[in-house]
């Protein structure tokens, strides 16, 4: 899909996972076809990674030193208070050499700023000037300036600036809710000033002029949106602007030329294609998130048309894209370098204060292999016991290794990932005997592990957030260890019920029901599915469990399960936070640093580890 509705082939590649020389090759021919597009184009990353787009700052300063021979006047010409292309970028013929001419001078206004038009000239606050002319370059009210400068009333006598005295709202940058039949060319909401604007009228004129054909052919007299629809399309659109880095700097695009403006990105980020993919998506379901209303009454076709976080959507697009056959078809061990294959593609997560690799004894004291990842801070620290993914099929002490490394920092937790026995070849119970088995030794040997004795949490994702959970079952009726708290996040909890999530995220969600099922019959015959070191919710018991936080997403089949299992845990008084996460997949959460939108459920696990071990674990259970 084009970004900007001009023809150029996409980047792929980060500025920071190339060598040095290749970057700069790359950015010598983007400085020679000097083209809008291409200065923040060479790279997939340089609007939305401070150090990539740094690498670029940097080349472009080098590049007005190396012309510009006063070196004083080339230091004013470098920009340092924005990232490149968060302002519009100078295009130029020979600009910048026209300061090495004698009889051209450059004033900085951010040293000696402008006091007053004179009679013949302008004052500085420090020198006086004389000119026969003067160009005045003052900006302007972009996007919205042009449509409140009208006087636009819609119902119950609200103007159009009252509704935007806080910033634009509308829906795709078409329309806004209040205003029947009150249609935008490329408003705020919609790509417009990020795009070939040619491109953009067009698509805008012929969906309007579509739109109208079909209010007339079916006796309709007026269209517009929903409040959800309209609120949620902001919603969306500041979610994909704030994912780079154009929201930081003072430009017009913020409105931050224009004293008392809101504060707002006022094109939509997503892209040309991806919009008229969406704008044509609203039609085709029968106009959703719009009220048409007509002699024979009003109909209201509410909805959510981007309900998935736009870094999700991105990434399941970019999936799609790809063609990738169904991992269960690919049979376990072609499953399995898939795996391991996508993981080490993954950004790799925070730098830690020591990591050590070692292995301890499993249920069937079998060798398992273990990973510790250590603060920087002084220890000792509280312990995290953690299970990694992977349908009891794949995965392992290091698969999740970004995720360990990002709960060890910002939980300031000693982290274990430990590995356990996978199906096929060890079928339940193995994977739930090694989790409690791998507790065990670390509780028993937090000390030399760096931990402080008695402050042990237990944590995981899917079907390690499975084991989790059964280890804090089965550690309580053994009698130990002493478990002070669970993080489960996006846990499978029963393997004897499908819930409507089954079928409502059943497939182009990342997980998918199938794949589940693939995994359940690795893992568990039909018959030992009701037990609870394979269905924890089919506990009888769940009282006495330790403070948890259960985390699930929108867009994933296990969701609901996920959601009983919270509900159980506080029904039987457990001390549960339950986080729901809106916009999310069973995949987004564990990937630091790429699913952006998904930051705060990250936090949110760290948060709860660090409340798990604000106390000492005492007694056992």
């Amino acid at each position: 899909l084009s970004g900007a509705g001009v023809p150029m082939a996409t980047p792929v590649d980060s500025a920071l996972m190339v060598s040095e020389e290749e970057r700069t090759a790359r950015y010598e021919a983007m400085w020679e076809r000097s083209e809008l597009l291409g200065i923040t184009g060479t790279f997939n990353d340089t609007m939305f990674n401070a150090e990539s787009n740094d690498t670029l700052r940097k080349f472009i300063h080098g590049k007005i030193r190396g012309i510009v021979d006063d070196p004083e006047v080339a230091e004013a010409l470098c920009p340092t208070n924005h990232y490149v292309g968060t302002k519009r970028a100078c295009l130029d013929t020979n600009y910048y050499e026209t300061y090495n001419l004698s009889h051209v001078r450059l004033v900085d206004l951010r040293k000696d700023p402008i006091a007053t038009i004179t009679e013949t000239g302008l004052d500085t606050a420090g020198e006086s000037f004389e000119f026969d002319a003067i160009v005045f370059a003052t900006g302007f009210d972009a996007m919205t300036g042009a449509i409140v400068g009208v006087d636009i009333t819609g119902r119950n006598g609200l103007t159009l600036k009252e509704k935007w005295a806080n910033g634009p709202i509308t829906y795709l940058g078409l329309m806004t809710s209040g205003f029947p039949n009150l249609f935008m060319i490329t408003g705020p909401g919609s790509p417009s000033v990020l795009s070939n604007m040619m491109v953009s009228i067009e698509q805008h004129v012929d969906w309007i002029a579509d739109t109208l054909i079909h209010l007339r052919d079916n006796g309709l007299s007026s269209i517009e949106p929903s409040e959800l629809a309209e609120a949620k399309w902001v919603e969306h659109s500041n979610a994909f602007a704030n994912l780079g880095l154009a929201v930081t700097a003072d430009s017009w695009y913020m409105g931050a030329n224009v004293p008392g403006k809101p504060r707002v990105f006022l094109p939509w980020p997503g892209g040309v294609g991806r919009y008229r993919v969406t704008c044509d998506e609203v039609v085709e379901r029968d106009y959703l998130g719009f009220a048409l209303e007509g002699p024979n009454g009003r109909h209201v076709n509410d909805g959510i048309i981007r309900p998935l976080a736009p870094d999700v959507q991105v990434m399941l697009e970019t999936m799609a894209e790809m063609g990738l056959p169904p991992l269960e078809t690919m049979g376990v061990e072609g499953a399995r370098a898939f795996m391991d294959m996508a993981g080490a593609a993954m950004p790799p997560g925070p730098d830690v204060g020591e990591i050590v690799d070692g292995t301890l004894p499993g249920g069937d004291d079998t060798p398992l292999e273990y990973r510790l990842y250590r603060p920087a801070t002084g220890g000792p620290h509280p312990i995290t016991v953690y299970y990694h993914g992977g349908g009891w099929v794949f995965g392992s002490a290091t698969s999740d290794d970004p995720l360990c490394r990002y709960l060890c920092v910002h939980s300031n937790s000693v982290v274990v990932s430990v590995n356990y026995r996978h199906a096929p070849e060890a079928r339940f119970p193995a994977a739930a005997d090694d989790g409690l088995a791998a507790a065990t030794w670390i509780a028993d040997h937090a000390e030399e592990l760096g931990g402080v004795p008695g402050r042990l949490a237990v944590a995981g994702w899917s079907a390690g957030a499975n084991v989790a959970t059964v280890t804090a079952q089965q550690a309580q009726l053994a009698g130990g260890p002493a478990i002070g708290g669970q993080v489960l996040l996006c846990p499978v909890t029963d393997g004897t019920t499908k819930r409507p999530s089954y079928t409502d995220n059943a497939d182009g969600y990342g997980l998918t029901a199938s794949v589940m099922d693939w995994f359940w019959d690795e893992y568990c015959d039909p018959d030992d599915r009701a037990d609870p070191k394979a269905s924890p919710l089919q506990s009888t018991d769940l009282s006495g469990l330790p403070p948890t936080l259960v985390i699930t997403c929108q867009f994933d089949p296990l969701r609901d399960e996920g959601n009983a299992y919270a509900a159980a845990l506080d029904e039987a008084g457990v001390a549960v936070q339950h986080l729901q996460c809106a916009g999310q997949t069973h995949t987004s959460i564990p990937a630091v640093d790429a699913m952006m939108t998904a930051e705060y459920a990250r936090a949110a696990m760290a948060d709860a580890l660090r409340d798990f071990s604000g106390a000492n674990v005492t007694s056992e259970i």
